[in-house]
């Protein structure tokens, strides 16, 4: 079998279908690994996937049928060994305020509509992959991606409060959300808050004292930890005995009530153009920050054991998930960062832990959904509250604010509107904001004048060091390619340069930073030569890079410039130093 894989068709194969890279030398002590780690995500998933589901305004049957297709299709597609796909809050939360738009709760449409949202964000995603633009999540701003994730996770703590409480509330940002809770208010379900606080501080507990009352028994801190992980599981199982012992139906307290048992059924959701038309935008974003969200997962976990995860290739599996969790009756998905440490944590060696994890969720899905009938929904709340906090991080203000004061505004404006104008309103900010940070980079590129530290061939910022200038020579560095965006930049700094310093006859354009020169900062240096000549100033190229020079040769630039061509700064510096004749105009 091992031959087949390393001949050229194999090759191939591995190449569209990365399983095909672990599966040959699969062996017994991996098989042992990947059970353990799936008994423990299991373990961990099947609370998660019904509160998620909740939090998507759906049936909680959903949750479990979105974590058994999705698994086993990014197993085969995806290319990270360790990543755990399935329902996470931010999607969900984007997923219900988008749905919200197009259907009633507990309606048909509802569902069928969820459905379409999972497969127009897998097919939008496998385009991307098909095309190869998984760099495209290199322009989305990390920091401006946390506020997002920050601000959803309050909005998600504070819409889920309602079922804390016991009482109706709707909302899809934060002041919609508080006025509805505090008009509610009067319907308080004492019992169903209880229960509710009580599982978000067992929770919290569980997470330092009970690791250490388990080391105490004698358990490693990594074994604690990863038993810990089940803690949730823990509260159902006790909150569903109180509900049946107390009769908490009886007084008020929400439950999830009759869940259907039984696989859920393939097939191609039905749809309309009018709804794709509503929500082929929310799948983008969608798409988007999930992508964004599992990618920079699974390079983590991959980066400790040496793996890679290829960006392309994530597209595609994360893709053929969501039109896996489409087609069987579920709602977007994608890689979550909870889910996926714990899977590491647990010792997952390949992606068969996610197929067996699979495996557990559709046993669940046929055996044990009669027995969740009195799980109140308090319980599931509770969970989730815990579960997004972690999501939390205003530290992200106090951060970018000492580094940059563009990236602290871009964050917090992306987290008031999140906040004040709910999610959509949220990533599409961030969105722009990341490209807005991205236009204003490299339009103001960092330009130093350079002299030369005596003693030495280096040349150094004259701001930051003690350095040899000559008054006839402006020696400027760009520490960036050469674009559309920034060329103007470059054009007005060397004109006033220039005119505050008449004895100027020399400006050198150091270009070792220079990657690229597109066509409009050729034409740029093209007038600045044509200029700088007229006033019978030379303009100077040193430490032009291979590619750039090629560029700058076919076009003829080089044949029209008024000064030279240097290999290194010190040459052009040495050989310019005492010439203070300039050029002809």
């Amino acid at each position: 079998m091992n031959e087949v894989f390393k001949s050229g068709s194999g090759r191939l194969l591995s190449r569209f279908l990365p399983a095909a890279r672990w599966l040959p030398n699969y062996s017994l002590a991996a098989l042992s690994k990947d059970s353990l780690a799936a008994v423990i995500v299991t373990i961990m998933l099947i609370p998660q996937s019904l509160a998620y589901a909740l939090l998507a305004g759906l049936p909680a049957e959903v949750g479990l049928y979105a974590s058994i297709a999705p698994l086993v299709a990014y197993a085969l597609f995806g290319s990270s060994r360790t990543l755990s796909v399935g329902p996470v809050a931010v999607a969900s939360l984007m997923s219900a305020a988008a749905l919200g738009q197009v259907a009633a709760q507990s309606s048909a449409d509802y569902l069928l509509a969820a459905m379409l949202l999972a497969t127009l964000s897998g097919l939008f995603l496998l385009l991307l992959g098909v095309l190869r633009l998984g760099f495209l999540a290199n322009f989305l701003s990390h920091p401006v991606i946390s506020g997002f994730i920050t601000a959803s996770g309050v909005l998600i703590a504070f819409s889920q409060l309602k079922h804390l409480m016991g009482i109706s509330a709707q909302g899809d940002n934060l002041p919609e959300l508080l006025h509805s809770m505090f008009t509610g208010l009067g319907n308080l379900n004492l019992y169903s808050l209880l229960l509710g606080v009580g599982v978000v501080l067992f929770l919290f507990w569980s997470r330092s004292g009970a690791v250490r009352l388990l080391q105490r028994l004698s358990l490693s801190q990594n074994s604690a930890a990863l038993l810990v992980k089940a803690a949730p599981v823990v509260g159902v199982i006790i909150t569903i005995f109180l509900a049946v012992g107390l009769n908490l139906e009886d007084k008020g307290v929400q439950l999830v009530g009759a869940i259907p048992s039984g696989l859920p059924s393939f097939g191609w959701p039905s749809f309309s153009l009018a709804l794709i038309e509503q929500l082929w935008i929310p799948a983008i974003m969608i798409s988007i920050i999930g992508y964004v969200e599992s990618i920079s997962v699974g390079k983590t976990l991959a980066a400790k054991r040496r793996q890679k995860v290829d960006m392309n290739q994530e597209l595609i599996g994360l893709g053929t998930a969501n039109l896996a969790a489409g087609f069987s009756g579920g709602f977007p998905v994608t890689g979550g960062f909870s889910r996926s440490v714990v899977n590491f944590d647990a010792g997952a060696e390949t992606q068969l832990a996610s197929v067996l994890t699979a495996i557990g969720i559709a046993l669940a899905a046929m055996f044990l959904t009669p027995y969740l009938y009195y799980l109140p929904k308090a319980t599931l709340a509770a969970t989730i509250i815990v579960a997004v906090l972690s999501l939390v991080d205003f530290s992200i203000l106090r951060k970018t604010w000492r580094f940059s004061s563009a990236d602290f505004f871009a964050v917090l404006v992306t987290i008031v509107i999140t906040l004040l104008f709910g999610v959509e309103a949220g990533v599409s900010c961030g969105v722009g904001a990341s490209v807005v940070l991205f236009l204003y980079r490299t339009s103001k590129p960092h330009i130093a004048e350079v002299g030369l530290v005596e003693g030495t061939e280096h040349f150094r910022n004259i701001k930051r060091h003690k350095v040899l200038t000559v008054p006839q020579i402006l020696a400027i560095r760009v520490d960036e390619s050469l674009m559309f965006s920034n060329a103007a930049f470059l054009e007005e700094r060397i004109y006033a340069d220039v005119a505050a310093n008449p004895a100027i006859r020399h400006v050198i354009l150091i270009c070792s930073a220079v990657n690229e020169i597109d066509w409009s900062a050729l034409e740029t240096l093209e007038s600045v030569n044509l200029q700088l000549a007229e006033s019978g100033v030379c303009l100077h190229l040193s430490e032009v890079k291979g590619p750039v020079m090629d560029s700058l040769e076919r076009s003829g630039f080089l044949k029209e410039i008024s000064g030279k061509i240097f290999f290194t700064q010190y040459q052009a510096f040495t050989e310019l130093r005492d010439n203070s004749s300039g050029c002809s105009g």
